[in-house]
């Protein structure tokens, strides 16, 4: 392929002039469907008598419709944030003080910090090659005997093998945590994740594909002990399943516990956020499909991340041949974004490179197959208003800095 010829002065992160001058499509996320569905909370509370609070009408229904569209039935509560349904989740299992969690490498602060908190120590398996998902051959290298549970994340929208993961904990009695928080409705051989595993979280903050508003997150078991527990844990340890419990009576409660609930304005918007989220993924997935295609036809440079239907995507991994540029990878990218393209440079959640957390690991194995990946690529942000002249931007916009950075020999 030849590139044409790009002089210094040509990029706009030298005063070139960009790619694209307009704004990339906001995604206003919240509209008329969510303040009429606050307007008619006000309503049904007003017409109760009532100031409205949490854990009640609309919270029920919010999480009825959770249950339902992940299609096993099951129990779900709605809590405060991401990072609170985690941390909810882990506590629920009960495991013996300082148990070993195998947790996937790259992921938020929030999935470690949930097993670091409940007094348990992270054991960090590799990712699978050129993925930012853990596979199963990654897990059972890191299998040892005070391992009690698998914390796994669904990286970026793309479901990691949660089914041979589940298989084979179950055939160690191990227990298995999905982090769903950026795969919402993303599914595995037509099962949605968040099904496969004991327990599941979900951050519902305002960025995701579903929201709740500002903040927001979901903890779902198809086990009826489990969601008992997890409603304590989110509730001050209060046993809200016995009969004659009485919440003005501490004397009932089984253990500390935080308040860590979601309000009813909050679930109210995740019941509309809900309804729209399978459109949400349809619309994503079409445009990565489309911006995937010219960047795998018009780029020798640039290599885009697989993409399905069954994908939920929440931001999208592109994978750079560095042999091929005159750069590091990072500088490649910041130029890209310099050209007015919205991406991250470099994705900065790789957990073996954050200095606070060494002192808490289980030991210093390093995760070489998640450095390399996080290493070599950049991550296109998007949403679902974008369309095939935002792809058409992205995709010149690589072409014009290969043209600058390219080794022609």
């Amino acid at each position: 392929m030849n590139f044409e010829s790009i002089k210094k002065n040509e990029l706009a992160i030298f005063g070139g002039s960009k790619i694209r001058e307009l704004p990339m499509p906001p995604r206003m996320a919240y509209g008329d469907n969510e303040l009429n569905a606050i307007k008619e909370l006000f309503k049904s509370y007003e017409a109760r008598k009532l100031d409205f609070g949490y854990q009640d009408e609309f919270e029920n229904k919010y999480t009825n419709k959770f249950i339902e569209y992940l299609c096993e039935g099951g129990y779900a509560d709605a809590v405060c944030t991401g990072t609170a349904s985690l941390f909810v989740a882990v506590a629920a299992l009960e495991l013996p003080k300082g148990s070993h969690i195998i947790t996937s490498p790259i992921t938020d602060p929030g999935t470690l910090s949930a097993i670091i908190l409940n007094g348990h120590v992270p054991v960090l398996a590799d990712s699978m090659p050129d993925s930012y998902n853990v596979g199963i051959d990654e897990v059972e290298a890191r299998m040892n005997n005070k391992v009690k549970a698998i914390l796994v994340v669904h990286a970026a929208g793309k479901a990691a093998p949660i089914d041979s993961i589940c298989d084979m904990a179950s055939q160690h009695n191990i227990q298995v945590i999905e982090d769903c928080s950026q795969a919402h409705g993303a599914e595995l051989n037509g099962k949605k994740v968040g099904v496969f595993g004991d327990i599941s979280a979900f951050s519902t903050m305002y960025r995701k594909s579903h929201g709740t508003g500002g903040c927001g997150g979901v903890v779902y078991t198809k086990n009826i002990n489990l969601y008992h527990l997890i409603r304590a844990y989110s509730d001050r340890g209060k046993p809200v399943w016995e009969d004659n419990f009485d919440e003005k009576n501490p004397n009932q409660f089984l253990f500390p516990a935080l308040n860590l609930h979601l309000d009813e304005i909050s679930s109210a918007i995740g019941i509309c956020s809900l309804e729209k989220l399978d459109k949400i993924r349809k619309k994503r997935i079409e445009y990565l499909k489309c911006l995937s295609d010219k960047i795998s036809t018009q780029s020798i440079v640039c290599k885009p991340s697989s993409i399905s239907n069954e994908d939920s995507p929440f931001f999208f991994p592109i994978h750079v041949d560095d042999k091929l540029i005159s750069c590091r990878k990072t500088e490649f990218a910041t130029a890209i974004r310099g050209e007015g393209i919205d991406i991250n440079p470099h994705y900065r959640y790789l957990v073996y490179d954050w200095p606070w957390i060494k002192k808490y690991l289980s030991d210093d194995f390093k995760t070489v197959n998640a450095e390399k990946v996080i290493n070599n690529s950049f991550n296109i942000l998007f949403n679902e208003n974008y369309t095939e002249q935002e792809a058409e931007d992205t995709v010149n916009a690589i072409k014009k800095i290969e043209g600058y950075f390219y080794k022609n020999g």
